[in-house]
């Protein structure tokens, strides 16, 4: 499921299994569909 969330003024939309961001739902939806529920291995 996507959260929405605000920060910076913004709205943001959080996949709530890996915690990854994105600025558009859409694209989020899309992340959401093939996340693995694990940290994005670039952010360590």
């Amino acid at each position: 499921m996507v959260a929405t969330t605000e920060r910076d003024g913004s709205t943001w939309y959080e996949c709530e299994e890996c915690g990854m961001l994105f600025d558009d739902q859409g694209d989020a939806r899309q992340h959401e569909e093939t996340c693995d529920s694990e940290e994005p291995s670039y952010i360590q």
